[in-house]
């Protein structure tokens, strides 16, 4: 399966191929600050999976930590994806690809939630164990 998308302007388009390795929200103070939001809707896939079709030249990034480089156009300011070299993914924002069924599986960061929501889904006081979090739950 294919899905493509672009940036607020039309200047940058992505392609992703296959299916994410996961789906959630973040609630993580930079990804609500990042997104201009209470909580950030992310889709997880293999850096192999994602590639820029068009606009490359566009592409600004910005890392404010090891953990993450946050890529938009740099035309528009529109927001792409980050990539997570420590974690070894790319976070493609599901807004970027809207014909990708966004199915969530997890919140992550919800110790640091501005938003309490109530969905049945685990929430993750930071990360999974197996990325460097505690991988303690929260009760909803």
């Amino acid at each position: 399966m294919t899905h493509s998308g672009k940036c607020f302007c039309g200047a940058v388009e992505l392609e992703v191929t296959g299916s994410p390795e996961a789906m959630g929200y973040c609630h993580c103070r930079s990804c609500r600050s990042w997104s201009g939001g209470p909580v950030n809707a992310f889709s997880l896939w293999k850096p192999e999976s994602v590639k820029v079709k068009a606009g490359a030249e566009h592409i600004a990034t910005f890392q404010k930590t090891e953990l993450s480089q946050r890529k938009y156009c740099s035309k528009c300011g529109g927001h792409l994806m980050t990539n997570h070299p420590p974690l070894g993914l790319v976070d493609v924002f599901t807004a970027t690809i809207p014909t990708l069924e966004f199915v969530p599986g997890v919140h992550v960061n919800y110790g640091e939630t501005v938003l309490r929501i109530r969905d049945g889904l685990p929430k993750l006081k930071d990360f999974p164990a197996e990325f460097g979090g505690s991988g303690e739950m929260i009760a909803e």
